[in-house]
């Protein structure tokens, strides 16, 4: 599990494509702090497990599975990739729960500026679009954003001049493809309204009543 809140950017050093995925490796620092083999970090929004350590990078090697769903099919060397280590028991939860799991590509279509901040408008599969949610979160890139205005299948997310200059938004260009994971909590209400189909005694009544919508 991560929070959406980027620790660093890194850069792809290096993106070897195998009979079966590939092994990239990031050039970092602060992520290098107290991680071990086996640990994840997720690169810009996708969970990854490391695999090698250097002094100032790490190695990963990622699946056939994620090169299909995520932005990393489109990796070339010098990219800049937003980090962040995986949460632990002590950490303060300064974004909102994100698993690390992509659910779709989007594409960036509008980057408006007012004084020090931007908006950002992305487009998503008709299908995502039901989990985003007007003032709810989404994750783009591994970030932990807000959702500040949704029509059909595009939506807004105003930027604050922090994460503007400390992660790979700046970067990004009209028409750019971004890694999206929307809200985990809003897949397990649907999961748990499915159930009325089967009888249960929860609702869209109970789910309010208990405090998840």
């Amino acid at each position: 599990m991560f929070t959406g809140i980027i620790e660093e950017t890194g850069i792809l050093k290096i993106f070897n494509k195998m009979s079966n995925g590939a092994a990239i490796e990031i050039t970092c620092s602060k992520v290098l702090k107290e991680t071990k083999i086996g640990d994840s970090i997720s690169i810009n929004g996708v969970c990854e497990t490391v695999t090698e350590i250097s002094t100032n990078s790490f190695t990963a090697k990622v699946s056939d599975e994620t090169l299909n769903v995520t932005t990393f099919k489109n990796f070339k060397l010098g990219d800049i990739v937003n980090l962040e280590r995986a949460l632990t028991l002590n950490s303060r939860l300064g974004g909102h729960i994100v698993s690390g799991h992509v659910d779709c590509i989007g594409i960036l279509l509008n980057i408006e500026k007012y004084s020090e901040f931007y908006n950002m408008e992305f487009e998503i599969p008709k299908e995502q679009s039901k989990y985003i949610v007007y003032k709810g979160s989404v994750t783009i890139n591994g970030i932990s954003l807000t959702v500040a205005n949704i029509k059909d299948n595009r939506f807004k997310v105003a930027i604050i001049p922090h994460t503007f200059e400390n992660t790979n938004l700046k970067y990004l260009k009209i028409g750019d493809n971004v890694n999206i994971e929307t809200d985990i909590l809003g897949k397990y209400v649907e999961k748990m309204l499915s159930v009325r189909d089967n009888k249960s005694d929860i609702s869209l009544e109970f789910l309010q009543e208990n405090g998840f919508v």
